[in-house]
């Protein structure tokens, strides 16, 4: 996973928000992964449009800060081992 790849979620998995648990889900065949705020917020960007530099840029302007790149390319690393992600 690069700046310039263009990540989206794989086929099998779904992004849900669960009203009983408040809680952003991803789901997967056999497997839920409750997501903290930070991983929702990647996970939602990832269309397989957007470049990795380009999905930094709306995080830190919705969040007000600067300087993840190298967070969010370790997470999106993380998940695509994980096999929830492909670029």
């Amino acid at each position: 996973m690069e700046p310039e790849s263009r990540p989206r979620l794989v086929t099998k998995a779904m992004l849900k928000h669960d009203k009983v648990r408040d809680a952003d889900l991803l789901l997967l065949p056999e497997r839920v992964v409750e997501l903290n705020a930070s991983s929702s917020a990647i996970l939602r960007l990832c269309d397989g449009d957007r470049t990795v530099r380009e999905i930094v840029e709306v995080l830190e302007e919705q969040f007000g800060t600067t300087g993840i790149t190298d967070d969010v390319l370790t997470f999106l690393r993380d998940a695509r081992d994980q096999g929830w992600v492909m670029a």
